[in-house]
């Protein structure tokens, strides 16, 4: 089984020979790791919660913390999901490396189409199910939005990404319409990955639930999402996400996730529950990246992307950019086409917002200094 290397394993490579300027502090904008503190009443739920390290966690997940993703669900969408419908997961990273094999598994020539450039562990999942891949490619005149074509008849298994990483695209609700009724004509199971619904400037991104809900699909027959803690709470450590969607499909899933060792522990799960239950701490983490953003609108002078807390920056080449902002500023960033096949992503940087506002403004101040070269 042969994988690419991991994206920061090639930015280790690249930069391997090259010297920093010292006369600059490191900055490091590589990584979509919110710098922020978890908020203090997520830690004292995690810390009081201690005592239940002596436990074995179901691989079901606890009632409590079940309830508090389905009233997120149905707060954010609209959205009652019944417990048939949700799979509590150990993050998300883990479910979309393991879901496209549990449910490729029985297909004989298998065929998984995903964005590109993409979110790694697509491409490691589909090497792990020996599945043929298609690229939905990201480019400037799609609008970084994927497209439908009569190629996805042969496809069992999609993958879109909205908001995305790493362009920061939002697709709208009448685009993911037509996405869940393009899954329902080819029969293709459809999953958007929705980590970053939660990290937006003004209008909240639609739920591909919500779009299959709009087009009388209310049973989310082959239509999937998975979301996670980890953006919206500054709180990845506490690896909690779920799967949520079409219950046949997740009714196997369930019981093949028995199998995998994935369970949370007792105290993670009442401290997520505590955090999936709150919308304060999101909108004061919204506000920083909203402040973040309105830096690099007056800074670099790009438009400010809907949702994400990257910025896709055009660069005239991304692997010299990288590696000349690092010698002359100390600051790194990742090439875009570390993060795309077939030529995707060339030509771009992505740029991770993550510090407070002082450190962002620093961080970018130095990009400009290259950038306008």
């Amino acid at each position: 089984m042969q994988f690419e290397k991991y994206p920061f394993e090639k930015l280790t490579e690249l930069l391997e020979k090259v010297e920093p300027n010292n006369e600059y502090a490191p900055l490091t904008l590589t990584i979509g790791e919110p710098q922020f503190a978890a908020p203090k009443f997520i830690q004292d739920k995690l810390c009081q919660s201690s005592h239940l390290l002596n436990k074995y966690p179901k691989t079901a997940g606890e009632e409590e913390l079940k309830k508090a993703v389905k009233d997120f669900v149905k707060r954010r969408f609209a959205i009652e999901l019944t417990n048939e419908e949700l799979v509590l997961t150990f993050g998300t990273r883990e479910v979309l490396f393991n879901f496209p094999q549990y449910f490729l598994f029985d297909k004989e020539s298998p065929v998984m189409a995903f964005t590109n450039p993409f979110y790694q562990i697509y491409e490691g999942a589909a090497i792990a199910s020996r599945a043929k891949i298609k690229y939905l490619h990201l480019t400037k005149e799609n609008d970084f939005k994927p497209q439908i074509d009569d190629s996805l008849k042969e496809a069992d298994l999609v993958i879109i990404n909205s908001p995305n990483n790493p362009t920061a695209s939002v697709m709208r609700l009448d685009e993911l319409k037509e996405w869940v009724e393009a899954a329902l004509e080819y029969d293709f199971v459809l999953l958007n990955d929705e980590c970053y619904s939660e990290i937006y400037r003004d209008v909240p991104p639609a739920s591909l639930l919500e779009a299959s809900k709009a087009v009388g699909n209310t049973q989310f027959k082959n239509i999937l999402v998975v979301n996670s803690i980890s953006k919206r709470s500054s709180a990845p450590g506490l690896r909690s996400g779920f799967i949520a969607g079409d219950s046949k499909i997740l009714d196997g899933y369930r019981r093949y996730r028995t199998y995998v060792g994935c369970a949370s522990p007792l105290p993670l799960q009442r401290a997520a529950a505590n955090a999936w239950s709150d919308e304060l701490h999101v909108v004061e983490n919204r506000d920083r990246y909203r402040k973040n953003f309105k830096l690099a609108h007056e800074i670099l002078n790009v438009a400010i992307p809907e949702a994400t807390f990257y910025l896709w920056l055009e660069v005239r080449d991304d692997l010299g950019f990288t590696k000349e902002l690092y010698e002359k500023y100390n600051v790194k960033v990742l090439p875009g086409s570390f993060l795309g096949r077939e030529g995707a992503g060339k030509g771009f940087v992505r740029v991770a917002l993550v510090y407070d506002e002082c450190k962002t403004e620093e961080a970018l101040q130095r990009i400009a200094k290259l950038w306008r070269e």
